[in-house]
Order: structure tokens, then C-alpha cells, then sequence
């Protein structure tokens, strides 16, 4: 709606990437501090909370019957958000619209069944999830196939390392579903996986804009991606809206963003690192989500293979709160862990 103003009103100043963005970020933040408050009334006035995981620490037990599915609330004003803001003639917005409210609609399916059914065995399965999951990165990695480039980036090279082709269709899938589902077993503490988000699309925000701004790009020896610099104003609403979140997230938390936001927030991190040409710094950029995804595949496999479990308790966090850390100390140390990892990133796109 913004762009129209300048495209067909001459209104200049709403043809800046910067100034749509900065409304989006505003208009999801108020919206979502505003909308926020009501939605736990009504959630817990309808019994609208997911039990908790009978195996999870003791100290879990006071969280029984705080509101779930937050994250329907922001995904749902992002969306929003992005529509008021960006340019809708370009097709990497509407790449990120489909994987946000794709994401966003398996998660709610599953908690919906987890509430309405009262328990964590609920849900969809497993197998049904992660084939709803690839189904929907596969649309939008075919959509990116057609207008998008191949290459792969790696961090300090400034150079392509080789051209995809196909593979790339393959390997953009994984990179959407392992980054869903990576902060989606994040997602165990009052804020865990909403501040590691926030800084993550700050990072990535951050990306896409010098990615789509031809003379930041060449400067830093970036590649420069025509239009992708519109995917800056869906992260910065994206970051508005977690932010708002947060507010109600932070321990004790009020609200949880269940599968229904973390599964979207993951999903839109990968497809923008995709289109930022940062698959591989990914990996740097999300670490606590690596960290923690890590320390389940490390957890399962040893237990198959050795019958003895590397950690008291999988995911990781959960390990140190049986080791008897409180939970606020884990949060912010893993807070803090996050910012450094997503410093040392952002210093990588110089040295190249």
C-alpha cells in the first residue's frame, strides 16, 4: 500500500526500502503489543494452553496452563504488516508471505490438536509434518529456482564456489525445513528461542538489504541480487512483532509462541538467508539453533548406537536445568552466546 502511494501518488519518500521497512517494524510492533494482551485473556478463559511435556524438569510444573500458540498472533500481523509495506510486484515477498503462512498453518494444526486433546502426543506426527514441510519449501524453492541464482557463497569468498543447478531446488528444501525445525526444538524456556530469532533476522535483514542495494554490495564484494532488498522490510516486520512478543515472552512468560510461530520464524530464516546467498553463514548466524539441534542428533544416535545417553537431557538446555542452573541464567547465556556468534558473522562479510 505504501509503494502505491509513491507509484501512483508521487508520494517520494514511501520509495525508500528504509522507510517501509521502519513502518513495518512500527505497525507490527503496536499491533502486536496491542493485540497481544487480549488474546491471553481469551486463551486462558478458554483453556487455550498446551500441557507440559510429562518428562520435561520438575521446575516446568509451574508453566502448566500458561497460553500457547503466540505465534499465530505475530505471524498473522506480520503478514499484515508486510502487505501494508512492501512492494507485492515482487516475487521474493511473495515467497516469504507463502513460507510464513505455510509454516504458520502447520504449526497451528498441531497445536490446535495438542490443546483441544490435552496432551504432547497430539498432534501431527512426525513423518506428516515434516511432509507437510517439504511440500511447502519445495513450492517455494521451485519459485526461487526460476528467478533466483544458483550459486553457492561461502563465508570469507568472495567468488562463487560453484553453480547449483538443480541440486540447488534439493539442498534450498533442507536448508528452509533443518532451519524450521531447528528453532522449533529451541523453543523450551520463556524467551530461548524469540531473543536468538531477533538478532538472526536482524542479521539477515541486514544481509538482504546490501544484497539488493548495488553500490553496499559491490563495495563489501557481495553479490548483488536485483529485488531482493524488499525481503528487508519482512524481516524487520518480523522483528517488530517478536519483539512485542517478547515483552510477554520473557520468564515468567505468559504466552508461549508454540509450534504455530516457531516453525514459521525458522522457515523465513532460512528462505532469506537463501536469497542473501548465506546458507552456509547460516550456520553461524542461527548457532544456538545448530547448538541445540546438535545435541538431540547426538542424543539419539548415542543412545541407538551405545545405549548411554551424551546428556542428562535433550535439547541441550534442558541439560543444564537438570544440572541445577536456573532458568534465567540459561536464557541469557545463550542470549549472549547468540550475539556473539551473529557479531562474528557480520565481521565475515567484510573479510572476504
Amino acid at each position: 500500500m505504501l509503494y502505491f502511494l509513491y507509484d501512483f501518488f508521487g508520494i517520494n519518500i514511501f520509495q525508500y526500502i528504509t522507510v517501509r521497512a521502519g513502518f513495518g517494524f512500527l505497525f507490527a510492533f503496536i499491533v502486536t503489543q496491542f493485540v497481544l494482551p487480549k488474546f491471553i485473556i481469551w486463551a486462558k478463559n478458554t483453556e487455550n494452553h498446551q500441557p507440559i511435556f510429562e518428562h520435561a524438569p520438575k521446575t516446568h510444573g509451574e508453566k502448566d496452563g500458561t497460553p500457547t500458540m503466540g505465534g499465530a498472533v505475530f505471524t498473522t500481523i506480520t503478514i499484515v504488516s508486510v502487505l501494508l509495506s512492501a512492494r507485492l510486484d515482487n516475487l521474493y515477498v511473495w515467497g516469504g508471505i507463502v513460507i510464513i503462512s505455510a509454516f504458520a498453518y502447520i504449526g497451528i494444526t498441531d497445536d490446535m490438536a495438542k490443546i483441544k486433546l490435552k496432551t504432547n502426543e497430539a498432534g501431527l506426527s512426525v513423518r506428516s509434518k515434516l511432509i507437510y514441510q517439504f511440500i511447502a519449501s519445495a513450492v517455494v524453492a521451485l519459485l526461487l529456482f526460476f528467478i533466483h541464482d544458483h550459486n553457492l557463497f561461502v563465508p570469507f569468498y568472495k567468488n562463487p564456489l560453484f553453480d547449483m543447478d538443480y541440486f540447488a531446488i534439493i539442498f534450498w528444501i533442507l536448508v528452509i525445513v533443518a532451519s524450521s525445525n531447528a528453532v522449533n526444538l529451541t523453543d523450551g524456556l520463556d524467551g530461548l528461542a524469540t531473543v536468538p530469532s531477533i538478532v538472526a533476522l536482524a542479521t539477515l535483514s541486514l544481509i538482504i538489504y546490501v544484497t539488493g542495494h548495488a553500490v553496499i554490495s559491490n563495495y563489501l564484494l557481495m553479490p548483488n541480487i536485483k529485488g531482493s532488498g524488499e525481503l528487508f522490510v519482512i524481516g524487520l516486520s518480523l522483528m517488530g512483532s517478536l519483539i512485542a512478543f517478547l515483552w510477554f515472552n520473557s520468564h515468567p512468560a505468559q504466552i508461549f509462541m508454540g509450534d504455530s510461530g516457531s516453525l514459521p520464524v525458522g522457515a523465513f530464516m532460512g528462505y532469506i538467508a537463501i536469497v542473501g546467498k548465506s546458507e552456509i553463514l547460516l550456520l553461524l548466524i542461527g548457532f544456538i539453533f545448530v547448538f541445540e539441534t546438535v545435541s538431540v542428533i547426538l542424543q539419539i544416535g548415542s543412545f541407538k548406537i551405545r545405549k548411554k545417553r551424551v546428556f542428562r537431557m535433550a535439547p541441550i538446555h534442558h541439560h543444564f536445568e537438570q544440572k541445577g542452573w536456573h532458568e534465567n541464567k540459561i536464557i541469557v547465556r545463550f542470549w549472549i552466546i547468540s550475539f556473539m556468534s551473529n557479531i562474528i558473522a557480520l565481521i565475515s562479510l567484510k573479510i572476504r
